[in-house]
């Protein structure tokens, strides 16, 4: 991030160049325009095109000339030294960003399966995209077959999402009606948010909407015993139709941020529904590939200058931890605090008899003959009692 922060600075100093250049052009221009216009019309009073110039009027008339000359060779100037602010840009990216990853990169990972699998991905993340022309342009290209049960629920979101950016709640409301069994089974509150945000639209058309805004109250029944004080908020904000909401205690109700998070809810309410994840695997992978990937070039640095090329040989685990933020805390992951490392499926959490919790190598490691003896506590036990747990 720190490299991006450094171009940024000489990017938004490049823009505020091109900022005050062109502020300081409009101002240039407008006072010459205005000074040759001036000029024009003295010699337009002066006489016609035959009368000859008198020697004072030939004299404003090259002062005026030099001066345009003068402004334009100025401008250019002043433009030529924005250029060296852009070429600053390349050299700060340059200097920012290593171009040559293939240090890092695993020979091989991409294979004929990974390859496919890489592709499907990409088509997920197409359709959620709402991009479906290229989805199926790419499934052509790699030659997979996607099924058309498995691109309509995209397709289906997507025109939802784009009726809820530009205010549209029925169709969100159609497909909340539609699910609400199993929205509610997940203690899903995005239909009475769709109704809440329904009747707030009422509410701003005024008193002429009042008799409309109480008979769609009714809508709000089968929510009653858990949004109770969302209700009487609601049916509280009638009493001020006439002066207007704005104008009310109840203005907080107006705030556009709703629509916003209304998309977010849809969003991750549809998506748990179809079994998806809230965010595109895709986009996911790509934020934490370009957080890893500025560690990853200094310790390969690091490893090729010291001569220990053997540290990191192993394509299923990293030579560092590298922290990728809460935002990519997905599950849990247990280290075993014997040997000190992360359990894998190859090396999965056991737990003993007595309730502590050890890797698999290390329980290996510990047998003695027939036994085990947990390292925490006396209790001895036969190896095969131990149990894999799943987190």
């Amino acid at each position: 991030m720190e490299q991006c922060l450094n171009v940024e600075r000489e990017l938004d100093k490049v823009l505020q160049k091109f900022t005050s250049y062109g502020q300081h052009c409009d101002r240039t221009l407008e006072e010459l325009i205005e000074y040759t216009s001036g000029l024009r019309q003295e010699l337009t009073q002066t006489g016609g095109q035959d009368v000859e110039l008198s020697g004072t009027l030939s004299l404003v008339l090259s002062q005026c000339c030099k001066r345009i000359k003068d402004t334009v060779q100025k401008l250019a100037s002043d433009h030529k030294d924005i250029h060296c602010s852009v070429s600053r840009v390349g050299k700060a990216i340059d200097r920012n960003f290593d171009a040559d990853i293939n240090g890092v990169a695993i020979d091989g990972c991409w294979q004929t399966d990974s390859q496919r699998l890489l592709s499907e991905v990409m088509v997920e993340h197409f359709f959620r995209q709402g991009m479906l022309d290229v989805a199926e342009e790419l499934c052509q290209e790699a030659g997979l077959c996607i099924e058309g049960n498995q691109k309509e629920p995209f397709v289906e979101l997507n025109r939802i999402l784009e009726a809820l950016r530009v205010r549209d709640l029925r169709p969100a409301l159609e497909w909340a009606v539609a699910n609400r069994e199993m929205l509610m089974a997940q203690n899903s509150s995005l239909e009475f948010k769709l109704h809440r945000l329904y009747f707030i639209s009422l509410l701003m058309g005024g008193t002429e909407n009042q008799r409309e805004a109480l008979q769609y109250a009714k809508n709000f029944q089968p929510f009653a015993i858990n949004h109770q004080k969302d209700i009487q908020v609601l049916m509280g904000s009638l009493v001020y139709l006439r002066q207007g909401i704005a104008n009310s205690p109840y203005m907080h109700l107006l705030d556009s941020n709703q629509w916003a998070d209304i998309c977010d809810i849809f969003t991750r309410d549809a998506c748990s529904l179809l079994g998806l994840s809230v965010e595109s695997p895709l986009s996911v992978s790509f934020s934490a590939g370009c957080i890893a990937l500025p560690a990853l070039i200094n310790i390969k640095a690091v490893i090729e200058q010291r001569q220990c090329t053997g540290v990191w040989n192993q394509k299923d685990e990293l030579p560092i931890e590298v922290d990728l933020g809460k935002k990519c805390w997905y599950h849990s992951i247990f280290a075993c605090p014997i040997l000190r490392q992360q359990t894998t499926e190859s090396n999965p959490p056991m737990k003993l008899v007595c309730g502590h919790i050890i890797s698999r190598d290390a329980l290996n490691k510990m047998i003695n003959g027939s036994k085990l003896k947990c390292p925490y506590c006396p209790m001895e036990q036969a190896p095969a009692d131990a149990k894999q747990i799943f987190f």
